[in-house]
């Protein structure tokens, strides 16, 4: 797994993740305008969050999950180090030292080059 440093802290939106699963019916909604590759996505409990609209079997309106995804963001600080899993879409799934994880923007940090190991 790769490592980095955060170099723009990122907070959270202040509402509650959701969770889709592969063949989960939703309603998909506008994209967002900073992050176009994302679709406001409503699950059928009313709950929404963005998520990468290639995740889904169409672009706009009743869907179904392709693919399983979770919209929790991870709080970060400037100079903290993370641990990086999977990139989607321009983000990052990321752990931090607390062992919470969560997606980060790319842009948001700095990959740390493996070093290679000394002879």
């Amino acid at each position: 797994m790769r490592q980095a440093r955060v170099i723009s802290a990122h907070r959270a939106p202040d509402r509650p993740s959701i969770q889709v699963a592969a063949g989960d019916p939703v309603t998909l909604g506008e994209r967002d305008s900073d992050w176009p590759q994302f679709v406001w996505t409503t699950l059928a409990q009313g709950l929404g969050g963005w998520i990468p609209a290639v995740l889904f079997d169409r672009e706009i309106g009743e869907a179904t999950a392709l693919g399983d995804y979770d919209t929790r963001e991870l709080h970060t600080e400037i100079g903290e180090l993370v641990t990086l899993h999977h990139e989607q879409e321009g983000w990052w799934w990321a752990e931090n030292a607390r062992g919470e994880s969560g997606w980060i923007p790319a842009r948001a940090i700095e990959l740390i080059e493996d070093k290679p190991d000394s002879m």
